[in-house]
């Protein structure tokens, strides 16, 4: 019975929760067990959770639907008790199941990060001469981090979108090497990937001034494989990351066919993770979805703890703006924030640059900052907007991500198959154009403004609560803003 219970309970979630949410946290569960308390206190059901972010996490979000399921189905009160597995208490590094990455969402400030120059990698094999007059490379210290001090957790701003990742890097920072070893951090460019792990190991700094923390793009650690192949050293290669307390890693897509580098790599990962040190990438894409990177690799970044960056809604947007001008001692009026947030969407990076842009323009005309004068300081930024995107535009785009005619946006057919896009494709036209509910209906095969209406509300609805819609959304808006 207890069994049959825990399964339909489940088979229910599954139909409510988006798949990717379900895939997640709620699929990977042991069985639970179901105990009948008697009379008026109905049935206990206790589920053991692998580590206590994940117990957190599901006691938070979902414990409350979950009870509600379980007395529905089985016809009296179901008390759901939580408790970590056994075997957190005897493993150092306990691991999320890693079959999905976690598509939640994470929005910080982006700063700026040194990019080193392409490096190319020796092959395999390959004849090297000594590098005349180059030092080797000593081993970090507290002064040799590389860590920006500005980009901590007090600068970010706290939304929905970045309450997860959030969490779990503060997490890190607060028990490094216990929990999500290591932290794999997934996103589009300018999302603030970057700003996230200078700000875990800010923290431990703070904590540990003595601590051994390196940050690194991944071209610099393909740049000192060069060199200590060049020069025959690695063991001077070895002395720098294998030291370390934290390492903290952008970009390691970059590591894309360079075998030498991968192994190297692999070698400073295994020995990190024997002494208990912390590893946090980033990466353009989830561990899986890496190309050219050796599957010894990605297995272990997926071993641990893996979190998408989303861009920032609308709320979170206006947030940064604000607190950003309140940085520059420019107070920014919230109806202005509002302007610019609706107008700028790629990510933080863009954001930003467009404050810098009205604060600049204020500035030089010694104007008061207001809507109009934010209007003349991002014309360029806007008349290339107003030029590039338009209704046939948004509905050519839709159609070709989700693989229909053209025709179909036009058409009264109502699978969900059509139907869906269509809506996308509404509310990406009322989002992303001037044009009016009633225009828009017109351009939809003369359809009633209420239609329009209904999928405007459906879809903007349905974003801040699905992340996988949240990032197809992204994906269209980027591209349709070229």
């Amino acid at each position: 019975m207890s069994l049959d219970l825990w399964q339909r309970g489940c088979e229910r979630l599954a139909a409510e929760l988006p798949e990717q949410q379900f895939n997640t946290w709620i699929r990977p569960l042991p069985e639970a067990e179901v105990q009948d308390a008697g009379g008026a206190d109905g049935i206990v059901v206790s589920l053991r959770v692998p580590n206590r972010f994940k117990l957190d996490w599901i006691r938070n979000q979902y414990a409350g639907r979950i009870e509600s399921i379980l007395t529905e189905l089985a016809g009296k009160p179901a008390r759901l008790e939580l408790a970590l597995a056994a075997r957190e208490a005897g493993v150092a590094r306990p691991a999320l199941p890693a079959n999905q990455p976690v598509a939640v969402g994470q929005v910080l400030h982006n700063g700026l990060r040194p990019v080193a120059a392409k490096v190319q990698e020796p092959l395999p094999g390959m004849a090297s001469a000594p590098m005349a007059d180059v030092a080797a490379t000593p081993a970090p210290s507290a002064t040799r981090h590389r860590i920006n001090p500005a980009l901590t957790f007090d600068t970010l701003v706290p939304g929905r979108a970045n309450q997860m990742a959030r969490t779990a890097a503060l997490h890190v920072a607060g028990a490094p090497g216990a929990m999500y070893n290591p932290l794999f951090i997934y996103g589009g460019v300018g999302l603030g990937k970057t700003h996230l792990i200078h700000a875990v190991g800010n923290a431990l700094l703070k904590d540990k001034p003595d601590a051994r923390v390196l940050y690194l793009h991944a071209e610099q650690f393909i740049s000192d494989v060069v060199k200590n192949y060049q020069r025959k050293t690695f063991d001077e290669l070895k002395a720098k990351y294998h030291s370390l307390d934290l390492l903290l890693i952008d970009d390691v897509q970059f590591f894309a066919g360079k075998d030498r580098t991968q192994e190297e790599f692999f070698n400073a990962f295994e020995a990190l993770l024997a002494k208990r040190a912390h590893i946090i990438m980033t990466s353009d894409t989830y561990p899986k979805g890496l190309v050219d990177i050796d599957e010894r690799l990605t297995s272990r970044f997926d071993a641990g703890l893996t979190v998408a960056i989303e861009p920032p809604e609308l709320e979170m947007r206006v947030a940064i703006l604000i607190k950003k001008a309140e940085a520059e001692a420019t107070p920014m009026p919230e109806d202005v924030a509002f302007f610019i947030a609706k107008n700028v969407r790629a990510n933080v990076r863009e954001l930003e640059g467009a404050l810098r842009k009205v604060l600049a323009y204020s500035r030089f005309s010694h104007k008061e900052i207001n809507i109009q004068l934010a209007r003349e300081a991002l014309k360029d930024l806007l008349s290339i907007q107003n030029r590039q995107i338009s209704v046939e535009n948004i509905q050519k785009t839709v159609a070709d991500f989700y693989k229909i005619k053209i025709a179909d946006m036009y058409s009264k057919k109502r699978p969900a198959s059509i139907a869906r896009p269509r809506q996308i494709a509404m509310y990406l036209a009322k989002e992303l154009t001037q044009k009016s509910l009633p225009e828009i209906g017109e351009l939809f095969g003369g359809r009633d403004h209420t239609t329009v209406l209904h999928a405007v509300r459906k879809i903007g609805g349905e974003r801040q609560k699905n992340t996988e819609l949240n990032q197809q959304l992204h994906v269209l808006e980027q591209t349709l803003k070229g």
